[in-house]
């Protein structure tokens, strides 16, 4: 058994996980991805949702957000979707990039990467995806298209999170 596997055995059962939605137009009935986030977090089995919000595209209060849930043990992990892109008006990179005590690069890579091959060739270069730790809370921040969530999440966060969790966990006990 590689030590991969090995700390997959070892991770939590269950990750409590908030889901932030960062739009300035959508509303839980129109808010695809994340409703499409938390489908895929509930059918996975160990994951719970404990907090959902929509926010405005706006540092101060993206930051709140994921302060507001990383000082406390109700959430474990935040799911991030939207304002990831280049335009002005865009700032969810930097709200959750500054927020982040460490940076997770591969999954940014790694989501550039499936992106590149599996879903939009070299328009992935466009893609601002982050992930990290924010005060014992794991924090991914992606793209707001419902695409870019599937495969987030399918390919990368569903399979690694509890595993993240477990990396966290270790030097707390």
């Amino acid at each position: 058994m590689s030590s991969v596997d090995e700390h997959r055995r070892q991770a939590p059962a269950s990750v409590r996980c908030m889901i932030i939605t960062v739009s300035d137009t959508r509303t839980p009935e129109t808010d695809k991805s994340g409703s499409l986030m938390k489908e895929l977090l509930l059918h996975e089995g160990g994951y719970e949702i404990v907090d959902y919000r929509i926010v405005k595209d706006n540092y101060d209060s993206i930051q709140t957000l994921i302060r507001e849930a990383a000082s406390g043990a109700a959430v474990e992990a935040v799911l991030v979707n939207g304002g990831t892109g280049i335009a002005k008006r865009d700032r969810t990179y930097e709200a959750v990039h500054d927020v982040l005590d460490k940076v997770l690069p591969g999954f940014g890579e790694i989501f550039r990467y499936l992106s590149f091959v599996e879903e939009i060739g070299s328009a992935a270069i466009l893609s601002r995806a982050v992930a990290g730790v924010c005060n014992n809370t794991a924090v991914f921040s992606m793209p707001g298209s419902a695409g870019a969530v599937k495969l987030a999440m399918n390919r990368i966060i569903i399979p690694e999170l509890k595993h993240v969790m477990r990396e966290i966990y270790k030097d707390l006990n």
